[in-house]
């Protein structure tokens, strides 16, 4: 079986029926002044029972390309945002 890669972000934004808008934030050290800078990345995330909502921060796992830019799928919600 093939390594499937997970991605953790928050939801951003609810992009129609069963997709959500993930936000992921990940941070690297930048190669000429050596210090800890932020790089930004959205992916579209497949939410097949409408459970996250916007501000959640979320679980999502690399699948088949389901449409032209979405090819993950929710697994979990890590906690809930602000209501």
């Amino acid at each position: 079986m093939a390594y499937k890669r997970v991605i953790r972000g928050k939801v951003i934004k609810k992009s129609g029926d069963k997709t959500l808008s993930l936000l992921v934030e990940r941070k690297v050290l930048h190669p000429r002044y050596q210090k800890i800078v932020k790089r930004f990345k959205k992916y579209l995330v497949h939410d097949e029972k409408n459970v996250a909502n916007v501000g959640d921060e979320v679980e999502a796992v690399e699948c088949r390309p389901i449409s032209k830019r979405k090819s993950f799928y929710l697994k979990r919600v890590v906690s809930t945002g602000v209501k």
